[in-house]
């Protein structure tokens, strides 16, 4: 659940390529250093896998605008203006033609605008001058309340009968724990958007757990105060 794909060549947003494909999918995030798999078919997004392949690798995964289908047709369609990059850091070719890759998050980005092309998945402009700290591995761990974190996360696994790797869990840095988190968890999309947009990892933190406390709240499940 914990392992991390290198992606640590990547220090300042010079680094990145400022235009890059993008992944429109509705209820999915990926955060820095936070690994997201996906299972490619839509003859649009295998053709940007050729590319990426034999290029940079580096696809920007963002949410599509409320109102808009789970990965809308068409280049119209309104998205979320903040995203992830991440770099496929693994995939695999099946008999059917899909691919399963695996993209390993290095930095959020703003789409600055989107760019007219002729391939048929959309490329945009971006910026990550807002999201610098991103590549800086552990920046703001110091201030995550871990206890808080453990707690609710142990009361929420109850509550739904889960179980878990604790041994992975408490080896895992709190970075790589809270991002693993918020791009596995269940939320809707304006929750996802919440923890994708949260400043720092400190607030990124707060809210997740304020997630599931209300959720536990809810259900009056196990732990559901929480003090």
């Amino acid at each position: 659940m914990f392992r991390v794909a290198r992606t640590d060549h990547y220090r300042r947003p010079g680094d990145l390529p400022q235009q890059i494909p993008l992944f429109p999918l509705r209820g999915a995030i990926l955060l820095p250093r936070a690994t997201l798999p996906l299972n490619v078919f839509e003859p649009r997004y295998l053709a940007m896998l050729d590319d990426v392949l034999s290029g940079s690798r580096i696809i920007g995964i963002v949410q599509p605008a409320e109102g808009s289908g789970e990965s809308p047709q068409g280049k119209e369609s309104k998205l979320r203006n903040i995203g992830c990059a991440g770099r496929v850091t693994a995939y695999q070719e099946l008999d059917d033609g899909r691919l399963l890759i695996t993209l390993t998050g290095i930095a959020r980005f703003s789409i600055v605008r989107e760019t007219q092309t002729r391939e048929p998945y959309r490329v945009a402009t971006v910026s990550y001058d807002r999201f610098t700290t991103d590549m800086e591995e552990g920046a703001g761990e110091e201030q995550v309340d871990r206890e808080k974190l453990t707690r609710v996360l142990k009361a929420w696994l109850e509550q739904k009968s889960l179980s878990a790797d604790w041994e992975a869990i408490e080896r895992a840095s709190s970075e790589h724990l809270i991002n693993a988190l918020c791009v596995l968890s269940p939320y809707g999309p304006e929750e996802k958007q919440a923890l994708l947009e949260a400043q720092d990892l400190k607030e990124r933190a707060n809210v997740l757990v304020a997630l599931a406390e209300m959720e536990l709240a809810s259900t009056g499940g196990p732990g559901s105060t929480l003090q």
